[in-house]
């Protein structure tokens, strides 16, 4: 990320001008989602691209946006998982993978609901759940239930955000939640491990 904002510095591309943005229209639209697919590969900041459709497109279809490129990376994910094991190997830490099967394993379809929102598990248990009982259409929903809240909250906060400052305070707002909400997480699961 910080050497693509290099390259656009050195082009005088003005990153934050999105009336710039917003002439791109719908290729503004499709990078958005391929951004988010790409998230299962890539160490994508998911929550600052769905800000971006909240301020590029308005509320519900920068939401409506956001729904779909997290549902998109979800099935990609579950697509990498019913690869095989060996693919899975690849993505995923022991670790992780370990933490993941536990979610499945324990909550199931409702593990990919609560976990669309959480950086890393997210992917990771797409990932494991393609290579579980799970099927396409089930995941697919569960990824939709877990994508309504996040991509709403992200979406409204661009659309009513003036300005990059803004912006960097909602982002940070945004990530102190979600800590929060990992530590919290983490937290109830190693009490009931005792």
């Amino acid at each position: 990320m910080l050497i693509v904002f290099l390259i656009a510095s050195g082009a005088g591309v003005a990153i934050e001008d999105t009336a710039m943005l917003r002439k791109a229209g719908p290729y503004a639209a499709i990078a958005g989602f391929l951004l988010l697919v790409a998230d299962v590969f890539l160490p994508v900041p998911s929550s600052l691209v769905m800000v971006a459709h909240g301020t590029l497109f308005g509320v519900i279809p920068g939401a409506l946006l956001s729904i779909a490129g997290s549902v998109g990376a979800a099935l990609t994910g579950f697509a990498v998982g019913r690869a095989g094991t060996n693919a899975i190997r690849r993505f995923v830490t022991p670790e992780e993978h370990e933490r993941a099967s536990q979610l499945l394993e324990r909550w199931g379809l409702a593990a990919v609901a609560a976990t669309r929102p959480v950086p890393i598990l997210a992917e990771t248990v797409a990932i494991l759940a393609g290579g579980s009982r799970l099927g396409w259409w089930e995941t697919a929903a569960a990824a939709t239930v877990g994508s309504l809240v996040p991509a709403a909250v992200y979406a409204w906060a661009g659309a009513h955000a003036g300005g990059v400052a803004n912006h960097a305070v909602i982002f940070a707002g945004v990530l102190l939640a979600t800590a929060l909400l990992w530590w919290v997480g983490t937290a109830r699961q190693r009490h009931r491990a005792q």
